[in-house]
């Protein structure tokens, strides 16, 4: 079988990161099968992306950026499907891969799918149950045009199943005939290759802030559900610091320029007497290696992103997640992650527990071997072996 071209759709720092654990499986064990292309769309502008940012966790540069930037739903997306289908009749890929559920993955969907090029949806089958969220509607359409659909859990693989995927479909696949996987989520891969390489490159993170491994709370907000309404933030930042200074354990925040702007513009009194604070460290957004290394050094953490939520449980952190829902229900379920919404009362009981049994949770391997690139990478090669 000749080589297949692959091209990978991502639209932010973290959907780049969750492909460069495909584009290292390839490059160490599938690159006589598999040639790949990455396409960037530009949805989110990062000053991080620079050459640094790929020299550092050695990762593949984009072969193309659509440099789309921001926009309401409907023009960025259909600035990108523009831009998606001008690289596929370019490029003629074999199949298209897609992370997660951007806009930036729904826009490749649809783009590909229409042009009848195989869709890949990696972390297939997440959902929230909030179609309120964008991100929702992003999830169900990218799966509904999927080929091959990959879920990283067993509660993503049965919400396929529940929304009529069948796994006992038969090859060869196709967009009317899908086959679905459990597979185990390759942020596992990159999580453990990433923590090694964090480690290698000693960076100095800790020693700057004055903090000590497993004595502090790593605390990240960046949602626009908690950063928008200043009441929200309000109730969480307030709660947070008295939790700080009753605790006497640092809270480093790392924040969002979001979470920084809504405090300079309706909450400056609360972030000045933060900034004050001798128990709070808010910092500018750190890079992916420096935010693993807080992750995996760390005594608990309190978010309200997805990605920090599984990073936790690879880390075995317990985790606060300062939501009403989450798509990782397994976690809640165990016992390691409490959704509290921006609940002061619940912040404070979530917390208080957590601190007294942190060290007693157990931490199942939800996720898979740390092996899921190389499965999902071996399953396309079959699907056009079949053909």
């Amino acid at each position: 079988m000749s080589k297949i071209k692959l091209l990978n759709i991502v639209g932010a720092r973290p959907q780049i990161i969750k492909s460069s654990a495909i584009s290292r499986a390839i490059r160490l064990n599938f690159s006589d099968s598999i040639t790949e292309l990455t396409l960037h769309t530009g949805q989110h502008y990062d000053r991080e992306m620079s050459e640094v940012f790929f020299d550092e966790l050695e990762i593949h540069r984009p072969d193309f950026n659509l440099g789309v930037g921001s926009a309401h739903h409907g023009r960025q997306t259909a600035a990108m499907i523009t831009g998606i289908e001008e690289v596929l009749l370019q490029e003629k890929p074999d199949a298209v891969l897609l992370y997660g559920d951007t806009n930036s993955t729904l826009a490749g969907a649809i783009a590909a799918a229409k042009l009848h090029f195989p869709v890949i949806h990696i972390e297939a089958g997440l959902r929230s149950f909030n179609k309120t969220m964008p991100e929702e509607i992003n999830r169900i359409m990218s799966d509904h045009s999927s080929t091959l659909l990959f879920a990283p859990t067993n509660a993503a693989f049965k919400n396929l199943i529940n929304e009529g995927f069948r796994p006992e479909n038969s090859p060869p696949y196709t967009i009317d005939n899908p086959k679905i996987y459990l597979t185990g989520d390759i942020m596992y891969d990159n999580s453990l290759f990433f923590a090694g390489l964090a480690e290698r490159k000693k960076s100095p993170i800790l020693e700057s802030m004055s903090i000590e491994k497993n004595k502090f709370v790593l605390v990240t907000i960046h949602r626009d559900i908690n950063t928008d309404d200043k009441n929200r933030l309000n109730a969480i930042l307030s709660a947070l610091k008295s939790l700080a200074e009753e605790n006497r354990i640092p809270f480093v925040m790392p924040f969002h320029p979001r979470t920084i702007n809504s405090l300079k513009s309706g909450l400056n009194n609360l972030f000045e007497e933060m900034k004050l604070s001798p128990w709070i460290r808010i910092t500018p957004p750190v890079s992916y290696l420096t935010m693993i290394l807080l992750e995996k050094n760390c005594n608990m953490i309190i978010t309200d992103s997805g990605g920090v939520q599984k990073e936790s449980h690879f880390f075995r952190k317990p985790c606060i997640v300062l939501r009403r829902e989450t798509e990782w229900i397994e976690l809640v379920a165990n016992g390691t992650v409490k959704l509290v919404d921006a609940n002061p009362a619940m912040i404070r009981s979530e917390f208080d527990g957590f601190m007294q049994s942190g060290n007693n949770l157990e931490y199942p391997g939800f996720y898979g071997d740390g092996k899921t690139a190389e499965f999902i990478l071996n399953e396309i090669l079959l699907l056009f072996e079949r053909r």
